[in-house]
């Protein structure tokens, strides 16, 4: 197989299998007002077409990347925290898009930028090649199901685009609640152990590192009994 015929193969995966599924949701009014009048100033669509970091954010700084950010409050936190980082979001929820908007603007956050589009369009036409110091992915849908397990975010072909566009020394950086997902993480990035390494001391699960926030339902799940599995991953060369 050529190099070519690898790369038309893993876009045509990346284009057949859809990760999520788009769910309806009312936006509040400070929602609603925030998407039609901040989008201009904080968002970009994959139809803009490759994004110059230094341009979008209107300076040189480390930037970070999550997807599936929800309605956004941990990512919001995680900006406020880390001012001299830039982070992008991707979110396909419009009621989600609407309440960070609307509060960052609220915040004054200004080290924040949202994406609303499928996150693997953004990887292959939105992203820098070494661009990324951190690439965020918490609590994607487990795709439960073995029937849908194809459709997990977490794939090889993922992980090899997430590989091009991180910097060498860059974190991936996957939490879930659900455990035979992170078992099936580990035997997805055991495949690229001569490119990523796993950070944690007594790998494969890493504790939570301090930048990522619990949340409202993690710490619900917790007390349920339910488990948390974090992975971090550096690429190495």
């Amino acid at each position: 197989m050529t190099d070519n015929q690898q790369h038309d193969g893993e876009q045509k995966f990346m284009r057949r299998i859809r990760t999520f599924v788009r769910r309806p949701g009312r936006m509040t009014e400070g929602q609603q007002w925030a998407y039609e009048n901040l989008w201009s100033d904080y968002g970009h669509s994959v139809a803009d077409g490759a994004i110059d970091f230094a341009e979008f954010f209107g300076r040189q700084a480390p930037v970070v990347l999550e997807i599936g950010f929800g309605m956004g409050d941990s990512l919001l936190e995680m900006a406020e925290q880390a001012p001299e980082l830039d982070f992008l979001g991707i979110e396909v929820h419009t009621p989600g898009v609407g309440r960070i908007l609307n509060n960052m603007h609220q915040a004054g956050v200004k080290n924040l930028r949202v994406m609303q589009d499928d996150a693997i369009e953004v990887l292959e036409k939105c992203i820098p090649e070494n661009s990324l110091d951190r690439l965020q992915l918490y609590f994607p849908d487990p795709w439960h199901k073995k029937k849908h397990n194809k459709r997990r975010m977490v794939q090889p072909e993922w992980v090899q685009r997430v590989y091009k566009k991180l910097k060498v020394g860059g974190v991936l950086h996957m939490a879930t609640d659900w455990e035979p997902y992170a078992e099936h993480m580990v035997e997805v990035m055991d495949q690229f152990a001569d490119q990523f390494s796993n950070q944690s001391s007594r790998p494969p699960y890493s504790p939570r590192p301090q930048w990522r926030p619990e949340t409202k339902f993690e710490r619900r799940g917790m007390r349920k009994g339910h488990g948390v599995w974090d992975l971090l991953y550096e690429k190495s060369e």
